[in-house]
């Protein structure tokens, strides 16, 4: 497995599993199938509801603790975020079965966000999290949080897929030392991703999948990727993607698909951002 360091110092492999929209009752079994697999990185949130799940499939696994990279997120938390953010913390720990995880985001850029952001600095001189990051910035918002807080975050995980690919935020990212990481990298089949002629030909040019495609176009970008299946053919062939390498025309070609627009939500639409920032989970 190719791995990235963070700013750290901290390694994280490139290309992991994400349970985004996995239900509780399946994902168990979805991670210890990811797990025999190989994966060793595991993408988790408290907004899922199935961090208890991920936790039960780590513990029956007998993986060692330090061979696993565990990431979870924090959602949106009200003033003083510094005493809810760190319950929050320790919740997920507590379901996950953990005492700490390699990779904590704030999940969204609302609430109180400096608040937040402090107690997860905090969490990180402690020991909870070996990392600390961001995900859902913009530019603006992640500047302005670099450069009036004390630790720069190691990650920030963005939208990023052949049809939106997030070129000026990646150069500023590395500008300053921030790992970027993609969710949504098969933009949930839309735009007959998995049907798309170009990608349909350079996956035949390689003997590979269009899904197989965009991950190596991922990591060719040094971007983490968290592809999500619940059906182990798939993930097998989702993590079979360090044999082969795209050359410049053929990334040329992918870069030729952006449209520069987000295909799920705009974190600056009114109404997204007053749904998010109002939508507070149980603990």
């Amino acid at each position: 497995m190719q791995h990235v360091t963070l700013n750290n110092g901290v390694q994280m492999p490139i290309l992991g599993f994400g349970v985004y929209q996995i239900p509780p009752q399946n994902t168990e079994q979805a991670v210890s199938d990811a797990l025999a697999a190989g994966y060793r990185l595991l993408d988790t949130a408290a907004a899922y509801g199935n961090e208890e799940a991920v936790g039960r499939a780590i513990k029956s696994s007998g993986i060692p603790r330090q061979d696993l990279f565990v990431t979870t997120k924090l959602w949106v938390q009200d003033a003083p975020a510094q005493h809810n953010t760190r319950r929050a913390l320790e919740t997920s720990l507590t379901k996950l079965g953990l005492d700490h995880v390699d990779l904590y985001l704030m999940h969204q850029p609302f609430g109180d966000v400096y608040g937040q952001w402090r107690a997860m600095e905090a969490a990180h001189r402690e020991g909870l999290a070996r990392a600390i990051g961001v995900a859902n910035f913009y530019p603006d918002r992640l500047l302005d949080l670099i450069f009036n807080n004390e630790i720069t975050p190691q990650v920030n995980q963005i939208e990023t897929h052949p049809f939106f690919q997030r070129g000026t935020d990646h150069d500023l990212m590395r500008e300053h030392g921030v790992q970027h990481q993609s969710w949504g990298g098969f933009a949930e089949g839309k735009n007959d991703l998995f049907t798309h002629p170009v990608l349909g030909e350079i996956g035949t040019a390689h003997g590979k999948s269009v899904a197989q495609v965009v991950l190596r176009w991922l990591i060719q970008r040094d971007i983490v990727t968290i592809p999500k299946s619940v059906n182990p053919d798939r993930m097998a062939q989702n993590i079979d993607v360090f044999d082969f390498q795209l050359t410049d025309d053929q990334m040329d070609r992918i870069t030729a698909l952006d449209t520069g627009t987000t295909l799920f939500f705009d974190h600056h639409d009114p109404e997204m951002v007053t749904w998010l920032s109002k939508r507070r989970l149980d603990d």
